[in-house]
């Protein structure tokens, strides 16, 4: 079995402002440790995948960081998407790309930007998804036992009697639900949480395209007839704006019927927002996690980051403050996902150079 892994690391991180910027998105940034996200996420699958077998689907702006981050990765493991299309037409080009190489190729697709804690287990996992995908030509996400009631992701149900390798089949996805829907969820015993990473034979992933996107399929076809060729690069601008913006979920993985589920067994996190990485920290005995140089008096169960300025806070509980150099967040911890808000108040009125 030769497998290949795609990370997709063409996202902004939104979220994570003012930290994440174009440039620098949150898979660039070192937010636990002294690696980047992007750097733990090729360490963690390394024992799996060599190195010429890992490629990263970004984009243009953020390639050169990459680069500098990844000196072992063959820069042309790089894939530049010209546009942003979403997850369909991400996984689609970097299938053409590993058709071209290996037509037997098993491919791990998996984000740029996860916290995965006990890799053994995570390695274990992935070694059966990759078994069973190419034992029975199927398409295998990994799942995983939710430990609360969390808003923030998406769940998978699925058929609990074990097909094979301790696999499952799916049922149905569902989206980020609400408090009470979630609650129902894990009260029901056969819901996961969607990690958003797939495991598949290259054919097997161009066979579902072909059956549920057709369109997405011709596209790719003329994608492929031009690699290698000094056609390619103009090919792929002209194709790829006119591919459909829909995500893998959506588009293949929720109307196929040859979709199943391995139960990760691991600490499994998606970093979605700064409260998120407050849960991860480490905390001191007021539950407060520092950075930098900070007074706190006061203060409970709060994020404070201030690597390159002082910071004071007095009286506040339950906050997130982000102290960047040229930008300063502060809000609630259940507030941290409206971040993104800024980002749009940014866009609108023009201020380009804060995002």
């Amino acid at each position: 079995m030769k497998l290949y892994a795609v990370i997709m690391a063409g996202g902004v991180g939104s979220r994570f402002w003012p930290r994440s910027k174009k440039k620098t998105p949150k898979q660039l940034l070192r937010i636990f440790g002294e690696r980047t996200m992007i750097q733990d996420t090729v360490k963690r699958i390394a024992e799996l995948v060599p190195i010429e077998n890992i490629l990263i689907v970004t984009n243009r702006e953020q390639t050169d960081g990459i680069i500098s981050q990844l000196p072992e990765l063959p820069e042309e493991n790089i894939i530049i998407e010209p546009f942003g299309r979403n997850t369909a037409a991400c996984i689609g080009l970097a299938s053409v790309v590993i058709q071209s190489k290996d037509p037997e190729a098993i491919t791990f697709v998996l984000p740029a930007d996860h916290v995965i804690q006990d890799t053994k287990a995570f390695i274990k996992t992935i070694r059966t998804a990759a078994e069973f995908a190419e034992k029975k030509s199927a398409l295998v996400t990994i799942g995983i036992e939710p430990r609360r009631p969390e808003t923030g992701y998406g769940y998978i149900q699925i058929d609990e009697s074990a097909v094979d390798m301790n696999v499952c089949k799916v049922l149905t996805f569902a989206e980020k639900p609400n408090y009470s829907t979630a609650v129902r969820f894990i009260e029901s015993g056969d819901f996961y949480w969607n990690s958003g990473m797939f495991i598949w034979k290259v054919e097997a992933i161009f066979n579902e395209i072909k059956e549920h996107m057709p369109d997405l399929y011709t596209g790719l076809i003329k994608i492929k007839e031009k690699i290698n060729s000094t056609e390619y690069e103009s090919s792929l601008t002209n194709i790829y704006g006119h591919l459909r913006n829909i995500s893998i979920d959506y588009g293949i993985m929720e109307n196929s019927d040859k979709v199943f589920l391995v139960k990760g067994n691991f600490s499994w996190s998606d970093v979605g927002s700064w409260e998120a990485v407050y849960q991860l920290g480490e905390k001191d005995e007021d539950g407060n996690v520092k950075i930098g140089a900070t007074y706190l008096d006061m203060v409970h169960d709060s994020y404070i980051y201030s690597p390159n300025k002082f910071a004071a806070v007095i009286g506040l509980d339950n906050i997130v403050v982000i102290n960047d150099d040229d930008a300063l967040l502060v809000c609630k911890m259940d507030k941290s996902q409206d971040v993104k808000k800024v980002i749009d108040h940014l866009k609108l009125n023009k201020l380009n150079d804060y995002i």
